[in-house]
């Protein structure tokens, strides 16, 4: 019998061989240049027609989030296009931590991954496309480190300056899905919501954040090994140019409504992360992020407010972090967005679990939760 074929020798691939026997191949995760994180795994198997495949990636309990692989099934696609979850186990006990994976496709070829990818092609993609439509404007703030371009289109006519980045973490690419359906959304002349937005706000929209991980194949960090969730306190021009562009160019503008746009290993559900733990938290913050989360609470099944991170003691908000930086920098009302790896349990899908459309859906509901949060504001 013939040995499938393996291969991640493309954007945003990960997978590192260690043996293959008929339908069956042993894998592990290569981890991000100069840095310990790994999780984010992205290859292709070809030559697998009709057979049962069965793939074991080892060596998952050094992984950055160990409890994110229980109840956790690998997403998988024929076409590159539909993305649905192939049956997966964990193995704690098993060659360090071991993720077995098993898949019958009906063609020669599938991929597989930890979360539908979201390419630099794509990327490019959603930035022209955009960049095309009625009053939007285009602009890169820098470069990073491998020279690529750190994107952000601009539109709207109004005074309140809200920014959106995702995808710090370029392993979380719900992120940039999640962007996909807010952008589509803002810039849509035919979108009420979008037109309303329009009228009131500024946007300033950073799809991808960190480019050069996530053609690199990085869970967490850019070229340099830098977690740039931990740099926004100083960046510099030589670890976290990303950061460094996006927050000089805030101070530029101005910011009254931030979200950053991340996904989370380990729970099941849509959340929110706020900015209580700042030195110099007000009450009306902290009650325009309250007001914003219940009303996204209401707008959709897609969120919830029971699970989620431990609150922050007063005054020990962790600074580096771009969530609670913006809230002590301009007094604004900032948040950090956390879509799973897994399912929204709430509302789960087993065919998919959470999915690339559900991302795209959800940022169409959080700029129609934005919408009622400026009215409430305007009315108050």
């Amino acid at each position: 019998m013939t040995n499938i074929q393996i291969s991640a020798a493309f954007d945003s691939g990960n997978i590192e061989v260690v043996s293959v026997d008929g339908a069956e191949a042993h894998l592990t995760i290569r981890r991000d240049h100069q840095s310990d994180f790994f999780q984010w795994f992205h290859f292709r198997v070809s030559g697998a027609a009709g057979r049962e495949l069965t793939l074991r990636i080892s060596g998952l309990d050094a992984s950055a989030y160990p409890m994110g692989w229980p109840g956790y099934d690998a997403v998988v696609s024929e076409d590159r296009e539909f993305w649905s979850r192939a049956a997966s186990s964990f193995e704690e006990k098993t060659d360090a931590g071991t993720l077995t994976i098993r898949y019958r496709p009906e063609g020669d070829l599938a991929w597989f991954a930890y979360f539908a990818p979201y390419s630099m092609e794509r990327h490019h993609d959603l930035v022209a496309n955009v960049a095309l439509a009625e009053g939007v404007t285009h602009r890169a703030l820098g470069v990073t480190l491998d020279g690529q371009p750190i994107d952000c289109l601009e539109m709207g006519t109004g005074s309140t300056q809200v920014w959106l980045y995702g995808r710090q973490h370029p392993g979380e690419t719900m992120a940039e899905w999640w962007m996909e359906g807010a952008l589509e959304l803002l810039a849509d002349p035919a979108s009420s919501i979008g037109r309303e937005l329009r009228k009131r706000c500024r946007f300033h929209v950073v799809p991808n954040a960190n480019p050069d991980g996530s053609r690199r194949g990085h869970l967490r960090t850019n070229a340099a090994g830098v977690n740039l969730n931990r740099e926004w306190a100083e960046p510099s021009a030589e670890r976290s140019p990303e950061v460094l562009a996006i927050r000089d160019a805030m101070d530029q503008t101005g910011l009254d409504f931030a979200m950053d746009v991340h996904g989370d290993e380990a729970i099941p559900a849509v959340f929110l992360a706020g900015f209580e733990g700042i030195p110099s938290l007000k009450d009306t913050q902290q009650a325009g992020y309250a007001r914003y989360a219940a009303l996204l609470e209401r707008r959709t099944p897609d969120f919830q407010t029971k699970l989620g991170y431990p609150l922050t003691r007063p005054g020990t908000g962790n600074l580096t972090m771009s969530t609670n930086q913006l809230a002590e920098r301009f007094g604004a009302v900032t948040m950090t967005l956390e879509m799973p790896f897994k399912d929204h349990l709430e509302a789960a899908d087993p065919r998919q679990g959470w999915s690339p459309e559900r991302s795209a859906q959800l940022g169409r509901d959080c700029m129609g939760a934005l919408l009622e949060w400026l009215i409430e504001r305007e009315t108050a």
